[in-house]
């Protein structure tokens, strides 16, 4: 069982927001600066921005969507979803850091109107019953043991036919995971399980599974295409992960990769909707 003092730890640096004003003021990004411009640093998954975009046009949403966003992070993807669909996001996060550098964020690329994060618990959103059209989850569950739990939740502040989608690091194979990777230090922060138990979740609470999609290779892909840049380049550029990750964040992404291309995890999205 994941306990969430440790593992809102493992992401708390306290300095986050001042390394991400450095390495804008080292772009010479000043704001207002736009969603995009920030997209390298605050889209803390797999593939960022490239994967968030296919991810959120499967969610159908409109300028009348209201959305959370479970696990929101810095508040990346829920800065896209008010940008390019228009809708209305809450971002619920655990990391007070985050939140709180999520907001600045917010204000600085001018989506406070349509953005809102809030600190708390996936677990227990605080979120009125039935009030949101889609959910969505992305590289959040690998934290939390509850599956259950978090199926519930999502199913309770949605309405009848509400989406719920979810993007995450999944066990597809048995063996020796290697730690650290970028969501948990040791094994006892990771509960990483199958997309079969994820699916269980979700039908136990009444959501129907409408589709299923292994991103692995995706993922190959995506980290070679980074390691190439990264090594012309002469190393990472002023605003991306590694100020979200700290010192050892070549050997969490070594990491990943490794326990990637040994067949144990992959990214993997599953969407599911409530009966109309």
């Amino acid at each position: 069982m994941t306990n969430p003092d440790t593992v809102a730890r493992h992401y708390h640096s306290g300095h986050l927001l001042e390394r991400i004003s450095d390495g804008c003021a080292a772009l010479g990004l000043t704001p207002p600066i736009a969603h995009d411009a920030l997209a390298p640093v605050d889209e803390f998954h797999i593939g960022g921005r490239l994967a968030t975009k296919p991810f959120v046009e499967a969610l159908n949403l409109s300028p009348e969507s209201k959305v959370v966003d479970l696990g929101c992070g810095l508040g990346g993807p829920a800065r896209y979803v008010a940008a390019n669909t228009g809708a209305h996001v809450t971002g619920v996060d655990l990391t007070a850091e985050f939140v709180d550098t999520g907001r600045v964020l917010t204000d600085w690329s001018g989506l406070s109107d349509r953005v809102h994060l809030i600190e708390g618990s996936v677990l227990d959103l605080p979120l009125e019953s039935g009030s949101m059209d889609a959910a969505y989850m992305i590289h959040v569950g690998m934290n939390i043991a509850d599956k259950a739990g978090i199926a519930r939740e999502a199913k309770r502040v949605l309405k009848p036919g509400g989406v719920f989608a979810i993007y995450d690091v999944m066990q597809v194979g048995e063996g020796q995971m290697d730690y650290p990777v970028p969501w948990a230090s040791s094994p006892e922060q990771s509960a990483l399980v199958p997309p079969e138990t994820y699916e269980a979740a979700l039908k136990s609470v009444g959501f129907e599974v409408t589709d299923w999609i292994d991103r692995r290779a995706f993922a190959e892909k995506f980290f070679a295409d980074l390691a190439a840049a990264q090594s012309q380049a002469g190393g990472p550029p002023p605003l991306g992960l590694h100020l979200i990750m700290g010192e050892n964040t070549a050997l969490k992404v070594q990491h990943m990769v490794r326990n990637i291309t040994n067949g144990l995890i992959a990214p993997i999205e599953i969407h599911a909707r409530l009966p109309a």
